[in-house]
């Protein structure tokens, strides 16, 4: 079979102002980027507002392996099955980050016939989203260096900023820093660090933010550390707030692309689902819902992260009900949570499959907690037996939950069909009853323990001391009731990503909390989970390369 990226480039895209017109958009509603993608202007946009809503479908997973398992390829899918169904569907998904496109996992735009493109722009640097991103925070980071050189009005302690530097790459050297080295014109020395893009607070505001005006105030809000009294300073107080709006005017117009089978697609934003919250914006996702009959969403890795973060904040936030949930699994997965090691995927063995089976039953306790119906989505992969795929099928029979064979990646939309007619006839007959699992007005402990309890299944969460320590401070300033974003490893339902399937008896330990107050949330970091990753032994980068006439390899 040809590579996504082979795919990509036989496909026959339709010029974008034929995709727009799909969904009612005119020229005169895009910022155009070359031929095949654009952005929707913000008047467009605020034409839309009294359109009636579409329906709002999630797309989750259960623990993936290193590799993932296709939920955004069965996102892409799902929406190509549904149009092909009759009924108008947009796509929203997030902007992949650079981190993995040159790590791990290659391009992050779908995989084989159900892809979104010009892969090769959406999977490099778009329409320059990051980049805007990027120095907005770096811009931040500069004026509080310089403001404390400049004297220091704000009393700000050098040893307690708390606001760090970012780059959208995997670069781990980058973790802990020394800055200011050198003469006294160099600045102050202090110890600092760097976090990916997708992991930025920034990021965050972008993705939840409704409009520009609302990202303005919010990036004035963001805690950039303590003075010396121990009291929030805000960026505000830096006077950066419009500064950053500038940098940030066009990258928060979503972006208009297009899949394989010329599907409208928006993708905007893209915050990581085990260090950040996960989720596209609430702006592409609101246009998306008000353009189609369907609107189709992802939220990233597992459904004990992504879809507890899209439900938990981004619902909160932008008031947004959904309709469905669709839970991806896949046989190798399954046989991962049940021991088999990485060549034992592509080998029958009813056996581990039965073992690892325990974390879709908990993914799916996870949806219904929510009061929202999953539907399973059983990606299946060539080297899936039919012994296999069925014991999955009885399995969700057996526990009253709908459930479709998908083979979006070698069929397209046409692969997907079966599991679109089970999400219309769920979204047809059944009224969601979606509601949070706790109460932002409850404690930072209650609400931690309330996710770790309910979604993870451990036994409770261990605060370090310092965590504590922190968590008071947070009550002592008012930062409180909030959401909570947690940051945890994706391979697993605890803690430790060594415990596969559905492990018992354990606790989470909460080694960090601080709050993202322009964001909106507080941000709870687990176990030893990084907020710069860093590349494999063999990254992916090595494969890539570009020839002569522009022919781009290797990207996927």
């Amino acid at each position: 079979m040809l590579t996504d990226i082979q795919i990509a480039q036989q496909t026959k895209m339709d010029p974008i102002v034929d995709v727009a017109a799909k969904i009612g958009l005119g020229p005169d509603d895009l910022d155009m980027y070359g031929k095949y993608k654009a952005k929707i202007t913000i008047e467009a946009l605020k034409k839309l507002q009294d359109k009636p809503d579409g329906k709002l479908i999630l797309v989750t997973a259960i623990n993936p392996t290193p590799a993932g398992e296709g939920k955004s390829t069965t996102t892409v899918g799902l929406g190509q099955a549904l149009n092909r169904l009759g009924k108008k569907t947009v796509i929203a998904l997030r902007e992949p980050s650079l981190g993995p496109v040159f790590g791990v996992k290659g391009g992050a735009a779908g995989g084989g016939y159900s892809q979104v493109v010009p892969m090769e722009d959406i999977n490099l640097h778009f329409t320059g989203d990051f980049h805007a991103i990027t120095s907005a925070n770096n811009l931040i980071c500069a004026l509080i260096d310089n403001h404390i050189h400049q004297g220091n009005a704000l009393r700000i302690d050098q040893k307690k900023i708390t606001f760090k530097r970012v780059m959208d790459m995997n670069d781990r050297n980058l973790r802990e820093v020394v800055v200011g080295l050198g003469s006294k014109g160099n600045g102050f020395v202090r110890q600092d660090g760097f976090m990916i893009t997708v992991a930025s607070e920034i990021m965050a505001i972008l993705c939840l933010s409704e409009d520009l005006e609302d990202l303005k105030h919010r990036v004035g809000e963001i805690v950039i550390g303590y003075n010396l009294d121990g009291k929030p300073v805000y960026a505000k107080e830096l006077k950066c707030e419009g500064a950053v709006a500038l940098l940030m005017k066009d990258a928060i117009a979503p972006n208009l692309v297009q899949t394989l089978e010329n599907t409208p697609a928006l993708i905007h934003g893209g915050p990581f689902a085990n260090i950040a919250h996960g989720c596209n914006s609430i702006i592409a996702t609101k246009a998306a819902l008000k353009l189609g009959e369907y609107a189709v969403t992802e939220a990233g890795f597992g459904a004990d992260l992504g879809a507890e973060k899209f439900l938990d904040i981004k619902c909160r936030f932008g008031g947004l009900k959904p309709s469905a949930v669709v839970v991806v699994a896949t046989v190798r997965a399954l046989k991962h949570h049940g021991g088999a090691k990485k060549d034992e995927y592509g080998v029958e063995n009813v056996e581990l499959l039965k073992k690892g089976i325990v974390n879709l039953e908990k993914q799916v306790e996870n949806v219904r907690k929510f009061g929202l119906e999953p539907i399973i989505a059983i990606n299946r992969f060539a080297s899936d037996t039919d012994a296999e795929l069925k014991y999955i099928e009885d399995f969700c029979n057996a526990n009253n939950v709908r459930v479709a064979l998908t083979e979006v990646f070698a069929k397209g939309g046409e692969g997907g069909e079966e599991l679109g007619k089970k999400v219309i006839e769920l979204v047809e007959s059944v009224e969601a009853g979606y509601t949070p699992i706790y109460d932002v007005e409850e404690s930072i402990e209650a609400k931690i323990n309330k996710i770790v309890t309910e979604i993870y299944g451990a036994n409770k969460a261990v605060f370090t001391s310092a965590a504590l320590k922190q968590v008071r401070e947070l009550e002592a300033n008012g930062m409180d009731k909030k959401p909570i974003c947690m940051a945890k490893t994706q391979y697993s339902l605890s803690d430790d990503p060594a415990l596969l399937g559905r492990p018992q008896n354990f606790d989470v330990t909460i080694r960090e909390v601080r709050v993202s107050n322009g964001a909106g949330f507080i941000v709870v970091l687990t176990g030893d989970v990084m907020i710069m990753p860093g590349l494999p032994k063999v990254p992916a980068a090595e494969r890539m390369d570009i020839t002569p006439d522009g022919e781009i390899t290797g990207l996927f």
